[in-house]
């Protein structure tokens, strides 16, 4: 949860159609009581989405002078900054009151970079909190955009939040086909349904992304997919559990070597640690080579102390994350 008077951020990503800015334009329109900055992206020299984005009450920070993405994120830290200088001001007729921010990437972007941002610049974290990467995913063409899109995996990879579109398309054999195949490629997200777009705001809005118990709950049931429906995905998910407490300084020594080794091939990793001697949880998460962590609540009386970690990647060697992990126990 926001335990700080951080701006929450939401990232909204999908593959091109899928239906993000009908989920935007769902979101302004709802009667939430919240005044939301929204930063939309597209490709081009003129924006289309601006067009279709409404709420008198609400602004428009258009970049579209490429994606969000890649070249021009130094431009999404700019933007941030205006927010944060606005929203401070004294001057009446320069203050922009807003509660939280909505970012719309293009639909061929890598949501990746966008969360580094929050990471990797000291002013940015200490504003802003990033609440959720929330992946709009089109149900009746999924299975071929992942067949043929590198950038519909990781959009899938990133998400703390699968919101699955278009569900009247599709009957309730095909969905669970589809739920199945996402989970394997990312099983610490949490999956929502919708039509049109809609769905329960608080599904997707101030779910801050440590609920780790719950939501992978689901891993052991990975292979029960069909088994006449295999698809050979690139992002695939490790999910490693252990009992046993663990040192941090070990922890600290293996993730330094990981990061250093397989930063780039690590789209997101989050995780709850039960340390030696800590009577908190450690939490933590990160996006490629930037990661944070900090203590947590205290374990509670009856509450089983246990470590759970999920990486999420291109290429990563089960069976070797599975012995560094448990080298990492304090025995």
């Amino acid at each position: 949860m926001n335990k700080s008077n951080k701006v929450p951020v939401t990232v909204l990503t999908g593959f091109l159609g899928a239906g993000k800015t009908t989920l935007l334009n769902y979101i302004l329109s709802e009667d939430h009581g919240e005044k939301i900055a929204v930063i939309v992206n597209e490709f081009g020299e003129v924006g289309i989405d601006n067009q279709l984005v409404v709420g008198a009450d609400e602004e428009i920070f258009e970049m579209n002078n490429g994606c969000i993405c890649c070249n021009v994120r130094g431009d999404l830290i700019r933007v941030l900054y205006d927010l944060r200088e606005k929203r401070s001001a004294r001057n009446e007729e320069e203050k922009l009151e807003f509660d939280r921010i909505v970012i719309e990437t293009t639909g061929l972007a890598n949501p990746g970079p966008v969360a580094q941002t929050f990471f990797v610049d000291l002013s940015i974290a200490e504003y802003y909190q990033l609440d959720s990467i929330v992946t709009v995913v089109d149900s009746y063409h999924a299975h071929s955009q992942l067949d043929r899109s590198h950038e519909a995996q990781e959009q899938i990879a990133f998400a703390d939040v699968l919101l699955l579109n278009k569900i009247d398309l599709v009957n309730e054999d095909e969905l669970t086909i589809l739920e199945n195949r996402l989970r394997k490629m990312n099983p610490a997200a949490r999956i929502q349904y919708g039509e049109h777009s809609q769905v329960e705001l608080t599904k997707i809005l101030d779910i801050f992304s440590f609920d780790l118990e719950r939501k992978l709950e689901i891993a052991p049931n990975f292979l029960s997919e069909h088994h006449h429906h295999h698809h050979d995905d690139h992002v695939k998910a490790i999910v490693l559990r252990t009992d046993k407490p663990l040192n941090l300084r070990k922890v600290e020594m293996w993730m330094d070597i990981v990061i250093k080794m397989l930063g780039p091939n690590m789209y997101r990793y989050k995780g709850i640690l039960n340390i030696e001697n800590l009577e908190k949880r450690f939490v933590f998460q990160g996006v490629h080579m930037l990661f944070a962590g900090y203590a947590d609540r205290p374990w509670e009386q009856h509450e089983r102390r246990k470590s759970e970690m999920v990486v999420i990647g291109e290429d990563l060697d089960e069976r070797w994350f599975q012995e560094q992990f448990e080298k990492c126990t304090s025995t």
